[in-house]
């Protein structure tokens, strides 16, 4: 048995889903366990953009099956329009292949409205989400008045439940000038969507649990990042759901034994969406030219990312706090036209040095980065493949991260196609075993 992590080390972004669609041959199986439609993973396929939101970056190979776990939060609409651009590329889609958890809430109507409430409330301290409705969502899982997918099939218990949830719900908009949602249009629609959704409705849990114990591997494709985690992320500059490690057992029904091993996909500098503390922001003509070249506008949102240099003191937290036992480095090759490269090794504040991650924001706003300079690599690695032909200074920089990180580098992505990927099988080998050898 060989089930490995997949998730983001940074604020996301990190590219996640061409490094899932490239491990993907050596597993059987593809699951998200967290997050929404508010997701953006990009795959390159023969020079064509593919943007998946919420179903798994494994789809793109026909004798994968994909899930769709408890953890997440799903809009069926969302679900349905990525199914139907799908299957207009030529993807095979049927039930069979894709499966949504029963238990996973359900985004609805109020959701995006609430969401749009609240960031207006906040002003200019506003969190900077996707206004999906993914953070009230969740909210009203917590708060235990959440609408389940597996309560589309049930219209009597369904229609009580969006009953009792407007009581509530319409009284704030009420307050805030929006005319009240009426109960009879949203079953109507939620019905009918139930309907539509039910032959991908499964028990994931059990699904899973049968599959791994009848011998077969799984890959687990986390959403977002490490530092957007609900618990572990810069709080409250986060996101609404478990991005870490932990998630994957809460939101895909799985023992922590079920996972072999992690990898955390980096980005060789730093990018961030929204507001939110970043101590190695740049906010020159680098931060400009990295956003050029590396293309940095969210694949949900367009919206344009903030760029800074690489920050070792929140990876080696990030590769703490999930157990990271290889990197995937990603878009070295966007830095290749800078005059320097820096990496932050280390944090100063009041005039110390801090070397671990704080977990107060008002801190990381004030601390100032203690940086290593490294010169640009005499050669382009872009769209390199072979380990070998790699310069002499981009394995120095290499390096140093795994140094600092205290954690190997198993995989390199040079470009954005599939094939631009150099891959340490030896390294992969340790965590997968034979399966190891089924990546090219």
């Amino acid at each position: 048995m060989a089930n490995l992590l997949v998730l983001g080390t940074q604020w996301g972004d990190e590219g996640k889903g061409k490094v899932v669609d490239f491990l993907a041959p050596a597993f059987d199986i593809v699951a998200r366990y967290q997050g929404g439609h508010n997701a953006g993973h990009t795959v390159y396929l023969s020079g064509k953009k593919i943007v998946l939101h919420l179903i798994p970056s494994g789809i793109l190979h026909p004798d994968k099956i994909c899930v769709i776990g408890n953890g997440l939060v799903v809009s069926p609409q969302a679900f349905f329009k990525e199914v139907g651009e799908l299957e207009a590329l030529g993807v095979d889609i049927k039930p069979g292949r894709l499966l949504v958890s029963r238990s996973a809430q359900v985004i609805m109507p109020y959701h995006p409205l609430l969401e749009k409430i609240a960031e207006q409330s906040r002003g200019q301290k506003m969190i900077g989400t996707t206004c999906r409705g993914i953070g009230p969502c969740y909210e009203d899982k917590a708060a235990r008045w959440g609408i389940r997918v597996g309560d589309l099939l049930e219209p009597e218990i369904l229609k009580e439940k969006i009953e009792a949830s407007l009581v509530i719900k319409n009284k704030i908009f009420e307050v805030f000038g929006y005319q009240p949602l009426q109960v009879e249009p949203i079953l109507e629609e939620y019905s009918a969507l139930g309907e539509k959704l039910a032959p991908y409705i499964a028990d994931v849990s059990v699904f899973l649990s049968q599959q791994i114990k009848s011998g077969q591997s799984v890959l687990f494709e986390g959403a977002q990042g490490a530092l957007l985690d609900l618990d572990h992320g810069t709080y409250p500059y986060v996101t609404s759901s478990s991005c870490t490690a932990g998630g994957v057992c809460t939101g895909l029904g799985l023992s922590p034994k079920d996972i072999t091993g992690v990898l955390g996909i980096t980005k060789a500098y730093t990018t961030r969406v929204g507001s939110g503390p970043f101590p190695t922001e740049l906010k020159d003509e680098a931060g400009a030219l990295i956003a050029r070249k590396g293309d940095e506008f969210g694949a949900t949102t367009g919206r344009a990312r903030r760029c800074g240099w690489f920050d070792a003191v929140a990876v080696r937290y990030a590769c703490r706090i999930n157990g990271v036992d290889l990197i995937a480095l990603t878009k070295p090759d966007v830095l290749e036209e800078l005059t320097e490269i820096k990496a932050c090794y280390a944090y100063r504040y009041k005039g110390s040095l801090v070397k671990d991650f704080p977990s107060e924001p008002w801190i990381l706003e004030k601390v100032e980065p203690e940086y290593r300079s490294f010169p640009v690599w005499s050669r382009s690695i872009h769209r390199q493949k072979d380990w070998a032909s790699l310069p002499s200074g981009f394995l120095d920089y290499l390096n140093w991260l795994e140094d600092t990180l205290e954690t190997k580098v198993g995989l390199i992505s040079t470009g954005v196609d599939r094939e631009d990927i150099i891959y340490r099988r030896e390294e992969f080998q340790k965590i997968l075993g034979e399966r190891a050898r089924l990546l090219v």
